[in-house]
């Protein structure tokens, strides 16, 4: 079993340039054998801290993940030098407990493999540093992976999907839409013109000061938005789903917040309270906003599998979407997704929630 020193917890700072003529230096083709087929998987690309060890039949060896969710709920969103600051204080422990579970030495492993796109540059440097370092110390191949890629393929871990399949990847640093025809061959059909869906939630949910919500105050701003709008009317403010009037795949989401915004203000002058204060209409605001980008989601999503269908990109029945990101966990947006396949005559497949959000299973 490998024992991680205290050495390996002294991050280096490599310079752009030496960490681009490593990744150059090592050429990884999917096609080579290995005598053992085990990878290690490191993710660090945003506020989670996640490691896993994965065999070449998509068994989970062992895992481990450590959420900063907590600390920056204080903050009100994550600030990137806090966020680098707590992968530092914890990959180590992280990496050794996936291990440890894994019961795997570090000699069986047969490559590294680590996030190293898009991200946080903070925060993907912290699982870089500190996989130059261990792949140097173990003398294995070390695999950079693109952290939407690995997203978007998560479901062949779970479920028999053949290529080609459409993808909506929904999280909150992300969003888009793309056709998978193969493991590292992807057709970007649409994606956010501005912030993602998963940032505008947390956004409504600062604005709603959901923290000080008794139900909420332990919840990211998605999950009290969800959990919120179960108790309000979708229906009680009128909101048009932004980019209806545009003929492509992209979506929008800024014009929803500041909409949002300006509902929030006017109930405030209504109710009489300030900024800050729970307004008594915040469950019919969160399941407005909720059900406005569900229909986004979906209106965007239909004009990509017609688009699909009709240049013979995927087939006529039985075409499979998948829906991935920490957004794809919200139940509301799925049922909504369900609908659209249904009636398109395709099938939606989600990975299971804790797969949804960011860890190192999907990168393994």
């Amino acid at each position: 079993m490998l024992i991680l020193t205290k050495t390996a917890g002294v991050f280096f700072k490599p310079s752009k340039r030496k960490v681009y003529e490593f990744l150059r230096s090592f050429n990884f083709h999917p096609g080579t054998l290995f005598l053992h087929k085990i990878v290690l998987g490191i993710e660090t690309s945003c506020d989670d801290t996640a490691a896993a060890v994965v065999d070449e039949t998509g068994n989970v060896l062992g895992e481990a993940i450590h959420s900063q969710t907590e600390v920056h709920l204080k903050t009100g969103g994550i600030v990137p030098p806090v966020a680098q600051q707590l992968h530092r204080e914890n990959i180590q422990r992280i990496v050794q407990e996936a291990l440890s579970a894994s019961r795997i030495s570090s000699s069986d492993l047969s490559a590294i493999a680590t996030t190293i796109k898009p991200g946080l540059a903070l925060s993907l440097g912290v699982g870089l540093s500190f996989s130059l370092q261990l792949v140097g110390q173990l003398k294995k191949p070390f695999i950079p992976i693109h952290h939407m890629e690995a997203h978007a393929l998560t479901i062949r871990l779970t479920n028999k999907v053949e290529f080609p399949f459409l993808v909506l990847l929904i999280s909150g640093g992300h969003c888009l839409l793309a056709l998978v025809q193969g493991v590292s061959d992807f057709l970007l059909l649409g994606k956010s013109l501005d912030i993602a869906p998963g940032d505008m939630l947390d956004k409504v949910a600062r604005r709603l000061s959901l923290i000080k919500h008794p139900e909420c105050s332990t919840m990211s701003g998605g999950k009290a938005i969800e959990h919120l709008a179960k108790q309000g009317n979708r229906f009680h403010f009128d909101i048009k789903p932004p980019l209806h009037r545009a003929k492509n795949c992209d979506f929008s989401f800024t014009g929803l917040q500041h909409v949002t915004d300006k509902i929030i203000m006017k109930k405030e002058k209504e109710e009489g309270i300030e900024k800050g204060q729970i307004l008594s209409s915040a469950a019919d605001i969160a399941a407005t906003v909720q059900h406005t980008m569900a229909c986004h989601l979906v209106k965007r999503t239909h004009r990509a599998i017609l688009f699909c269908k009709q240049r013979d990109l995927l087939p006529q029945n039985n075409a499979v979407l998948v829906a991935s990101g920490g957004v794809a966990s919200n139940f509301y947006i799925r049922k909504a997704l369900e609908i659209l396949t249904n009636a398109t005559q395709c099938t939606l497949l989600c990975p299971p929630p804790r797969l949804c959000t960011d860890n190192g299973i999907m990168i393994a």
